[in-house]
């Protein structure tokens, strides 16, 4: 070890005993009456020593104002350094920061936000042609560049040594801009990895949906199919009832909306009737006085008030 870090561990006497000097530096950059108690001080190196004062301003529980004071070898005098908050051990700290990129959920994006993908997103690779640079005849070309410069230079008698020729519209960049082919990136073949996992999450054969549904996504009459590789496991839902509609779901994916699940129940018949309605039963409306009477139905009944 050696001497001056063994110097530095003992604090200078009058660094030391300079409280009242880091208490008036402390006072003067902080607000009025948030300089609280001397709370220790701590020997920086030779003649430089740091005293700390508890800071009683809200929302700064545990940090500490740091003055530092010095002394010039020989001097008798102790000038100031600076001073600074600072937290202490058990300090009220925010929560450590994290980037945007990495604090972004799905669902969080609304209406007029932008979301710029890393050059290097893993999810992408390049697209059809696979070139760097712009196809010949985009406007931001270097060799539409080019032209527009010799236009816009003034025109001599003679000709031009190297004239720029009209960019190729045979190559390959060029064929698949204008059939509609050309994309600057597509999906790596992780990022359709990621996309699969997580559509087979939300809609997968896993789902408690999926558990009770009759039968599967696959032979849905509603299951609108998509292109590409994930074709062979995805589709889109096209069904209004279905809780999946308008989503990616897998092909093992169900719920109780399927198509072919079960046939519309035929009305039940009805049971036969108890009582026969069709039929008129006779009853006698009066007793008969002996037995020898015979009784009145209510048919004669009606024939005797129909002639009187």
């Amino acid at each position: 070890m050696s001497a001056a870090t063994t110097r530095s561990r003992t604090p200078d006497r009058l660094c030391a005993e300079a409280v009242d000097l880091a208490r008036s530096a402390a006072e003067e950059a902080a607000a009025p009456g948030v300089v609280g108690e001397h709370a220790g001080l701590l020997s920086e190196g030779d003649r430089v020593v740091t005293h700390y004062f508890e800071c009683k301003e809200l929302g700064y529980r545990g940090w500490r104002w740091a003055v530092t004071v010095a002394r010039a070898s020989r001097a008798k005098i102790v000038t100031l350094d600076e001073v600074v908050l600072l937290p202490g051990p058990d300090a009220l700290l925010a929560p450590e920061w994290v980037p945007w990129s990495e604090r972004l959920r799905p669902g969080d994006m609304g209406p007029g936000d932008l979301l710029p993908t890393d050059a290097e997103d893993l999810r992408l690779e390049p697209g059809y042609s696979g070139e760097d640079e712009p196809v010949p005849n985009a406007a931001v070309s270097e060799e539409m560049a080019e032209l527009v410069e010799a236009e816009d230079a003034e025109v001599t008698a003679a000709t031009p040594a190297n004239l720029p020729v009209a960019p190729s519209r045979g190559s390959i960049a060029a064929v698949a801009e204008e059939l509609g082919m050309r994309r600057a990136r597509v999906l790596s073949r992780y990022g359709l990895h990621v996309a699969a996992d997580r559509w087979e999450e939300a809609y997968g054969a896993k789902t408690p949906m999926a558990q009770a549904a009759p039968a599967f996504c696959v032979s849905c009459g509603f299951l609108a199919p998509i292109g590409g590789s994930l074709g062979q496991a995805f589709g889109v839902c096209a069904n209004e009832f279905s809780p999946a509609d308008g989503r990616v779901v897998s092909l093992t994916y169900g719920c109780g909306g399927h198509s072919e699940a079960a046939v519309m129940p035929k009305p039940p018949r009805p049971a036969p009737p108890v009582i026969d309605e069709t039929r008129v039963d006779p009853f006698p409306l009066r007793p008969a006085a002996d037995s020898g009477s015979v009784s009145v139905t209510a048919d004669e009944d009606s024939a005797e008030l129909g002639h009187s």
